[in-house]
């Protein structure tokens, strides 16, 4: 479990990819201050596993579906990854509750200066948009962040001048592909009124209307 705050840009030192899968080994400081094997890492908000480390390097590995279905398999050496360590347990969740699991890939189509932060508009399928709602949070290349707005087939963020200098984010141009992991709650709740919807005996009363949840697509 992750909560979305990037500890430091870590650096691709190598990458090894073979129809078994990748090894990744990046460059680091503050994520191999108490790293061990069998460590989970997020790697540009992907849960990763330390299999080697020394004083200046850790290595992940990598199975060829997270290579195909994450901007992962688009890194190459000398690539810059926002990098955390799992939480630790009593730790302040100071972000989201965040798995490392990426449900799916995001585009920037536009960046503007607002004040002093950038606000990020970010296209994604509807698959991923019916989760995000104004005000929650989404997780962007492993960076906790809250929903300015939802329309048209994109979802807006605003970075903070602080979040835009310690991650990528603040420099992201339209056209860079994001990893995208939507709030887990959100999930769980469809999950829960699909099974409320379809379980019920006929004629019972759930207390959600089977109109609304097919409207939503909820029932397809």
């Amino acid at each position: 479990m992750f909560t979305g705050l990037v500890e430091e840009l870590a650096r691709v030192e190598d990458i090894r990819t073979s129809a078994a899968g990748s090894t990744i080994q990046l460059a680091a400081a503050v994520v191999l201050a108490d790293v061990h094997v069998g460590d989970s890492i997020a790697v540009n908000g992907v849960c990763l596993t330390v299999v080697r480390h020394d004083a200046h390097s850790f290595v992940v590995e990598a199975v060829p579906e997270t290579m195909r279905r994450t901007t992962l398999g688009s890194l190459r050496r000398g690539d810059a990854v926002h990098v955390e360590r799992a939480v630790a347990v009593g730790g302040r969740l100071g972000g989201h509750m965040v798995s490392g699991h990426v449900d799916g890939l995001g585009t920037v189509v536009f960046a503007r200066q607002d004040g002093t932060a950038v606000v990020l508009s970010i296209a994604a399928d509807e698959s991923l948009l019916r989760y995000v709602v104004e005000k929650g949070s989404i997780c962007v290349d492993g960076v906790s962040l809250t929903v300015m707005d939802v329309k048209d087939g994109q979802f807006q963020v605003s970075v903070i001048p602080h979040t835009g200098q310690v991650t990528l984010l603040g420099s992201a141009t339209p056209g860079r592909q994001v990893n995208l992991e939507c709030d887990v709650l959100a999930k769980y709740a469809e999950k829960w009124m699909r099974a409320l919807a379809t379980e019920r005996p006929s004629g019972a009363r759930s207390g959600v209307s089977r109109e609304l949840l097919a409207e939503h697509g909820y029932l397809g």
